[in-house]
């Protein structure tokens, strides 16, 4: 983990995520995005950058729309992690809601061509793919009497 000193955090970008949890407690399992990194991936769940103007709720629902092509509705805040990423010179806070699916299909109509695959998978597979996810999430995606704040650390 690299260490991130003060004059250099003042530097940094403050951006806003918001993503969804959106859990099927019938199979046990979440939806995931394959997203593109260079020539590289990584997982994640839905969600993206909060745009100039826009509130949590609408990021949530525009981000989701995008890159899985379902319409949702936010529930509950699940968790807000706070990462440091030093070689985009961002300081991000991530803002997780319970996310219930109203419509749709899966599909990606990603414009920024950033999103490779969506699929559900069962919690273990999550927690081998997104291994910063905080243990709450992992354990249980319907617990609601978690700490709801981490720190996920610093990332290059």
């Amino acid at each position: 983990m690299a260490i991130v000193r003060f004059g250099e955090m003042r530097r940094l970008e403050r951006v806003n995520v918001a993503s969804a949890l959106i859990f099927d407690e019938s199979q046990e399992r979440i939806l995931l995005v394959r997203n593109r990194k260079g020539s590289s991936s990584y997982w994640s769940l839905p969600g993206g950058a909060v745009e100039a103007g826009e509130t949590l709720e609408e990021a949530l629902k525009r981000e989701t729309r995008e890159e899985t092509g379902l319409e949702v509705e936010m529930s509950n805040l699940y968790s807000v992690r706070e990462v440091f990423f030093t070689e985009r010179k961002q300081h991000a806070l991530l803002f997780t809601f319970l996310a219930n699916i109203i419509s749709g299909e899966i599909s990606i109509s990603d414009p920024d061509n950033e999103i490779l695959e969506v699929k559900w998978t069962d919690l273990k597979t999550a927690n081998d793919v997104m291994p910063y996810l905080p243990e709450a999430i992992k354990k249980n995606a319907n617990d609601n009497n978690l700490n709801r704040y981490y720190y996920q650390g610093t990332v290059e």
